[in-house]
């Protein structure tokens, strides 16, 4: 049965999708077999992973979480697109926002989500669930479908100020709906380390949680390199294989498994 990780953080431009993808990858060269979940109605990651007309794509999560509310589960494998870097995706597209707006009427609202997960869970070793930037009712039905949440961070004040906001939410859905969901860790992402200012937001974030929440040592740097992965549709692995970032990524794979 798979390992269930959604990435959350209500803040925008994080680098959630990004680090969704390249963890996907990069455990699929661990040679584990990953779903990838693309729970954003911006279909960031579905686009990153070369798949750039999400809203023609005939299935989507939004068809099958609308199937799961009609009590008329899905198979396992319909709509999961195989990707060239060797991982499986469900995509996003901006219908997930009408779905987002059913689940408010829809009964059990918060594990529509959960269900189809439990669907393919035996199928995978690991499914990563890429999250809205929003605390709405989808990111909810993530975190209630899953084992570990990962949170990343960009060294900016505004985003370590949002993470309060964030912490109060997986505390609910650890009370109310998913009781076993654990905090994986805080990854601080887009680091440039050379600024004090970076330096700073650093300091203030392990003084502020460090002892309470796991922070990765491994920080996902800054780079041009990176960027440019969504518009190419390729992991960092493929884009920039002796890079900085690989590099980064590969260690965070690694602490990932060894959580997992």
């Amino acid at each position: 049965m798979a390992t269930v990780i959604s990435l959350s953080n209500q803040k925008g431009g994080v680098g959630k999708s990004i680090t969704a993808a390249n963890l996907g990858i990069g455990l699929a060269r661990q040679d584990k077999k990953v779903l990838l979940i693309d729970g954003d109605p911006q279909a960031s990651l579905t686009i990153s992973l070369g798949y750039q007309k999400p809203d023609e794509l005939p299935v989507t999560l939004a068809t099958v979480m609308g199937a799961m509310m009609e009590e008329t589960p899905p198979a396992a494998t319909d709509g999961v697109l195989h990707q060239a870097e060797g991982v499986d995706l469900m995509p996003a597209s901006i219908e997930l926002s009408g779905i987002e707006i059913s689940l408010v009427n829809a009964m059990s609202r918060e594990t529509i989500l959960r269900q189809y997960v439990e669907i393919v869970k035996p199928v995978y070793d690991y499914i990563i669930v890429d999250t809205s930037p929003s605390l709405g009712m989808l990111t909810i039905n993530a975190l209630a479908a899953s084992d570990t949440v990962l949170i990343p961070v960009q060294a900016q004040y505004l985003s370590v100020k949002g993470m309060e906001l964030l912490l109060k939410t997986i505390a609910r859905v650890r009370r109310y709906f998913n009781p076993g969901l654990e905090i994986g860790g805080i990854l601080l992402t887009m680091v440039d380390t050379r600024t004090i200012f970076t330096r700073e937001i650093i300091t203030l974030l392990k003084g502020a949680y460090d002892g309470k929440l796991t922070i990765f040592d491994e920080c996902i740097p800054f780079s041009v390199r990176a960027a440019e992965t969504s518009a190419e549709g390729k992991s960092i692995y493929a884009h920039d294989p002796r890079g900085k970032v690989a590099a980064a990524y590969e260690a965070l794979t690694r602490e990932v498994l060894s959580i997992g």
